[in-house]
């Protein structure tokens, strides 16, 4: 005799519930993430790049191929971040941590750049892309944190397969990156320029320079108060010369009166010594006929060598060895 078996409802298949909470964690994740990216390609572009690895000049590194290389592995930092947080790497175990972490240490980074030079020019957050006072990058860092926070709360996500593999190949692909979009710049020695300079003409007016350039060794940068680049090479002059104060560093700037509180807002180097040189005659007889900023290597007069691309030739170290050496 057949025995009539009892009838069971089939259960519909199981579905992971796509809720407001996962919603709002998944769009909370990629804002975090574009910020990272935003971060390190803003930072690693051409423009952007210079003033973001001169910091670490300002942390004691001394030279520019070492900075240029943490500022890249700093920028890797970012992006592997951003990637982690993108494919879900390992969230609530690593990734959520990491962030808090580094934003922590540059909330403080930049608090010291505001006690050091106050909440003025750019902070170099987001390169030259986005100007952005110290001040306000630490507010843009709070509220990432904040974001964070509230991720670690809602959207734990918990570990996939293969996720090690995954977790390799992108800290590979982000290290990778900034070497690949920004070369290193290797040529940081300044070129031979045998050519004497008549410095006397700094000492045909008042006020003069202070200091006795036409004698003995001395770097002398003949800048504008408009020229771009020649703020860039101030911003990394007043860098270079807190660090060492003993290198004879002297600026020669011409321009109008109008541009000196903007000139020394964005390059923070009004300790550097420097004079406001309204003569512009003389000023292009002692700079030269290629441009500013011409930046020379001067030794009793007559010019050594010259920074013959401006910023990427005043590096630490080769002023070291030169003011060492003796003639």
């Amino acid at each position: 005799m057949e025995i009539e078996q009892p009838y069971i409802e089939p259960q519909p298949a199981t579905r992971r519930r796509i809720t407001f909470r996962s919603v709002t964690g998944f769009f909370l994740i990629l804002v975090l993430a574009s910020v990272f990216f935003f971060s390190a390609y803003s930072k690693i572009r051409e423009d952007g790049f210079d003033n973001f690895q001169w910091t670490f000049l300002d942390l004691g590194i001394n030279s520019l191929m070492a900075a240029g290389i943490v500022a890249r592995l700093m920028i890797a930092m970012e992006f592997v971040l951003g990637l982690f947080l993108l494919f879900h790497i390992f969230l609530k175990k690593f990734t959520y941590p990491a962030v808090l972490a580094v934003l922590s240490v540059f909330c403080i980074y930049l608090l010291i750049v505001i006690l050091k030079q106050g909440n003025t020019g750019n902070c170099g957050c987001f390169g030259d892309k986005l100007a952005m006072t110290p001040l306000a990058a630490i507010f843009k860092n709070l509220g990432m944190m904040a974001v964070t926070g509230v991720l670690m709360v809602m959207y734990p996500v918990k570990p996939y397969k293969n996720q090690d593999i995954i977790c390799a190949l992108l800290t590979l692909m982000g290290i990778v990156a900034p070497f690949l979009l920004n070369f290193m710049n290797t040529g940081s020695a300044p070129v031979p320029y045998k050519k004497a300079i008549d410095l006397s003409l700094l000492y045909k007016y008042e006020p003069a320079p202070s200091v006795d350039l036409q004698h003995g060794k001395h770097i002398i940068a003949f800048m504008s108060l408009t020229c771009p680049h020649c703020k860039k090479a101030a911003y990394l002059l007043q860098i270079i010369h807190r660090e060492h104060p003993d290198y004879p560093i002297y600026m020669v700037i011409d321009g109008s009166e109008t541009f000196r509180k903007s000139f020394f807002d964005e390059t923070h180097a009004e300790q550097v010594p420097h004079l406001l040189y309204y003569h512009t005659n003389d000023f292009v007889k002692m700079a030269g006929l290629d441009g500013v900023p011409a930046i020379y290597w001067v030794n009793n007069g007559n010019i050594e060598y010259k920074s013959q691309y401006a910023y990427y030739q005043l590096d630490p170290k080769y002023m070291a060895d030169w003011l060492k050496t003796t003639k």
